[in-house]
């Protein structure tokens, strides 16, 4: 990607998180739902920030990112930006920020195979602690 500094982890951020939203309100509409208060309520426990630092604290400790990934991840988390968290703690904040860098990466990089494998993951983490 020429246009586009794959090194800075705000941007990749800033395109991952597009980009999941994009994923999950797919396939919340495949799965039937409709009405958009139960669209709402079903993609927030996908896309807040304690979701995806949930999500990603359980990849990071199964092993299931590769050392790539952990370094954009690192990138997206320590990127020094000015937004304030709101309704999480800083650190909840800053995993999700790196969560939506791997998102934005891979994007980035056209690996839409590796992007369905990060997604079936985190569905997967998403369902078990909802139930």
């Amino acid at each position: 990607m020429d246009i586009v500094d794959l090194s800075n982890g705000n941007i990749l951020a800033y395109i991952g998180d597009s980009i999941m939203t994009l994923t999950v309100r797919q396939f919340l509409v495949e799965q039937g739902y409709t009405k958009a208060k139960q669209l709402q309520e079903k993609s927030t426990s996908f896309v807040s920030a304690k979701a995806q630092a949930k999500v990603v604290a359980t990849m990071l400790d199964s092993g299931f990112l590769s050392d790539k990934e952990e370094e954009i991840y690192r990138l997206g988390r320590n990127y020094k930006g000015h937004t304030k968290a709101k309704n999480v703690d800083v650190l909840t904040y800053k995993m999700a920020s790196g969560f939506e860098a791997i998102w934005g990466y891979w994007h980035l990089c056209n690996n839409p195979q590796r992007l369905k494998e990060i997604w079936d993951k985190t569905r997967m983490i998403v369902e078990n602690s909802i139930c």
